[in-house]
This record gives C-alpha cells, sequence and structure tokens, in this order.
C-alpha cells in the first residue's frame, strides 16, 4: 500500500491541517489549472526539487512582499513536504487579504507518492525530493530522498 494513502498517513494529516482551512487534492486540476504554486519550504529544500512553474516564497524568511503584484483574487495554492509550513503561510496570505488560498493536501510528498513529476533548478524533471528530515522522510515513499 501506498504510504501516503495509508490511514497513519491521513491521521497525521487530520492533526496538523485545521478544519477551516481549504485543501486542494493533486487531481483537482479545475483549482490547480488557474492557481500560481508557492512553494513554503526552505531554499535548499526547493533547489532539490519543485512543483512545474512554482514560485518559491520561503517559511522563515518569508515576506509578503514576494507576492508585490499578484492581485488577491489570484488562486493560491501553498505547499511544503506535507503541508503543515504552508498552511501557516497560507494563513498569512488570507490574513493580508488573498481570497483564495488552498493547501496542497499531502504537500510534495503525496505529490510524488502519487507519481507525479517534481523539477529541479534547471526545469528538468528529477526524481529527487528534499525529505526534511529522516524522521519526516518515512513518509516519501516514491522518489530519491535528499536529506541536506
Amino acid at each position: 500500500m501506498n504510504i501516503a494513502q495509508s490511514l497513519a498517513y491521513k491521521m497525521l494529516l487530520k492533526g496538523v491541517y485545521d478544519n477551516d482551512f481549504p485543501t486542494v487534492k493533486p487531481h483537482q486540476k479545475e483549482i490547480l489549472g488557474n492557481a500560481l504554486l508557492l512553494d513554503t519550504r526552505e531554499r535548499e529544500e526547493f533547489e532539490v526539487s519543485h512543483l512545474k512553474g512554482a514560485k518559491w516564497v520561503g517559511y522563515n524568511t518569508f515576506s509578503l512582499e514576494t507576492l508585490e503584484g499578484i492581485p488577491k483574487d489570484q488562486v493560491l495554492v501553498v505547499y511544503c513536504s506535507i503541508g503543515a509550513r504552508s498552511q501557516e503561510i497560507g494563513k498569512k496570505l488570507k490574513g493580508a487579504g488573498y481570497e483564495k488560498v488552498y493547501n496542497l493536501y499531502g504537500g510534495i510528498f503525496h505529490w510524488v507518492n502519487e507519481d507525479r513529476s517534481v523539477f529541479n533548478q534547471e526545469a528538468e524533471q528529477t526524481d529527487r525530493v528534499h525529505a526534511y528530515s529522516r524522521s519526516w522522510g518515512i513518509w516519501l515513499n516514491k522518489g530519491v530522498k535528499v536529506f541536506e
């Protein structure tokens, strides 16, 4: 069984996510198709791989200035490893007046575990994924885990 589909993973996410913050699943193209993807992981994680077309905004260094010029009604999908950090950034975005903010369900781990593509700094498809840490990396069961 794919660990991203496992009951344990679903329970983990249920404990991490706020019930009132909207999520979007990888197959929901009607939302994802018009969205600006925002990677809320740290720079070194983003540089290993990210979703195609994603804009890096970071977590510890996040600033609303990175979204200057982006309309408040733009659909935004935030993501990180599993969705905890991205939810926090999503709350900041909503607080700043962005109306359509979604958290990518399961983050990049779930995305990769569903055989979806990620890309490196050269915009080439890669199987490498920053696994955040060895303890969090257990939730990533596809791709090549990178820890540094």
